[in-house]
C-alpha cells in the first residue's frame, strides 16, 4: 500500500460558503429584475460598496488581531464635516482648483490617522476594552459633526463641489475612480495580511496574544497600528463620499460600523479574531450592497429591513463560526 499518497483536500464551506452566496444573489437578482445586470446598475453597485469596502479592509485587520471598532460610522461622519468647513474657509485664499481639493483630502487623511491613533492609543497604552473606546468615541464624533453643523448640515460651496464631483462621478474607461481606488486598497490589504510580517502577526495576536509576546511580537505596537490603518482608511473613503453629496451631517455614516462589520464576518473573518481574509471582506460588501440593490429594485421585502437583514447575518455568520477551526 502507498502510505506516501496525500489525501484529497476537503473544500472548506468557510471559503466557498461566501462565493456561492454571492453567485446565488447575482442569479436572483437577474432574475427579479431585468436592469439588475445592467452596467450602469452594476456600476453603481460596485461604486457604493467602495466607502465601506475601503473601511472594511482595515476593519479585516483590527478584527484579526482581536480588537473592535464602533466608530467608523461617525470618524467618517466628522472627518467629512471638518473637511468641508476647511475647504469652504480656504475657498477665498486658494479659490477654486487643485489646491483647495490637495488641502482638503490631506485633512481627511491627517484627522482619520489622528482619530485611529486615539483609539489604539486609548486600547493599547491604557488598557481600556475596545468596546467601550469606539463606544465612547462613536457617540464623541457623532456629536462633534452634529455641533459642526449647529444642528443641521454643512454644505460644500456650489462651485468646489462642482469641481470637486468629478473624484466621485470620474473615473478610467468608464470604471469610476471610487471603484479604481477600492480595488487598489484590496491588493494592498491582501498583500500586507498574506505576504508581510504585520499580517502575520495581526492573526498571531488575534489567536493569542501572550504567547504572540512569547514569540517576540509587539503586540501593543502591532493593535495600535491596526487602528491608525483603519483610521486612515476612514480618510480615504470620506475623501471619495464627500463630492458625492457635497454635505455632512448627523445621518453621514451612519451605521457604517455595522456593515463594515458585517462584511468582514460574512467574508469569513473570525470575530474573536486569528484569522483574516481581505478577499472575503470583499465578497461580504457585495454580498450586503447587492442585497441592498436588489430590495430597491424589486417590493419583495421593504428596503427599510436592510438593516434588519444585516443584523441578523452577523447574527447567523458568527453562529456558523462556532466550532470551525481559524482558516477553514
Amino acid at each position: 500500500m502507498n502510505t506516501s499518497a496525500k489525501a484529497p483536500r476537503k473544500v472548506s464551506m468557510g471559503v466557498i460558503g461566501p462565493i456561492l452566496a454571492l453567485i446565488l444573489l447575482v442569479i436572483a437578482g437577474a432574475l427579479m429584475n431585468s436592469n439588475f445586470l445592467d452596467w450602469n446598475n452594476i456600476s453603481n453597485v460596485l461604486a457604493r460598496s467602495a466607502f465601506i469596502g475601503i473601511i472594511a479592509v482595515g476593519m479585516t485587520f483590527v478584527i484579526t488581531a482581536g480588537g473592535l471598532d464602533l466608530s467608523v460610522g461617525s470618524m467618517a461622519a466628522f472627518i467629512a464635516g471638518l473637511m468641508i468647513l476647511v475647504m469652504n474657509t480656504a475657498l477665498p485664499v486658494l479659490g477654486v482648483g487643485i489646491p483647495i481639493v490637495l488641502l482638503g483630502m490631506a485633512v481627511a487623511l491627517l484627522a482619520g490617522i489622528v482619530a485611529g491613533l486615539l483609539n489604539g492609543i486609548l486600547i493599547t497604552r491604557l488598557g481600556i476594552e475596545a468596546f467601550i473606546v469606539t463606544l465612547g468615541s462613536m457617540g464623541i464624533y457623532r456629536s462633534l459633526v452634529t455641533w459642526l453643523a449647529d444642528g443641521g448640515t454643512l454644505s460644500l460651496d456650489f462651485t468646489l463641489r462642482t469641481f470637486y464631483q468629478p473624484v466621485y462621478y470620474g473615473g478610467i474607461f468608464g470604471v469610476s475612480w471610487p471603484i479604481i481606488v477600492f480595488a487598489l486598497v484590496v491588493v494592498v490589504g491582501e498583500v500586507l495580511m498574506r505576504a508581510t510580517a504585520f499580517g502575520r502577526h495581526c492573526a498571531a495576536i488575534g489567536s493569542n496574544d501572550q504567547v504572540a509576546r512569547y514569540s517576540a511580537v509587539r503586540v501593543a505596537r502591532v493593535r495600535l497600528l491596526t487602528y491608525v490603518m483603519l483610521g486612515l482608511l476612514v480618510g480615504v473613503a470620506t475623501i471619495m463620499y464627500v463630492p458625492r453629496l457635497g454635505s455632512a451631517s448627523s445621518a453621514t455614516g451612519l451605521l457604517w460600523e455595522l456593515e463594515a462589520i458585517a462584511a468582514v464576518i460574512v467574508g469569513g473573518t473570525v470575530l474573536k479574531g486569528g484569522f483574516g481574509r481581505v478577499w472575503g471582506t470583499v465578497i461580504g460588501v457585495l454580498i450586503l450592497t447587492l442585497i441592498g440593490n436588489i430590495l430597491n429594485l424589486t417590493d419583495f421585502v421593504s428596503p427599510y429591513l436592510n438593516g434588519a437583514i444585516q443584523g441578523a447575518i452577523i447574527i447567523l455568520a458568527v453562529i456558523l463560526q462556532r466550532g470551525r477551526k481559524p482558516g477553514l
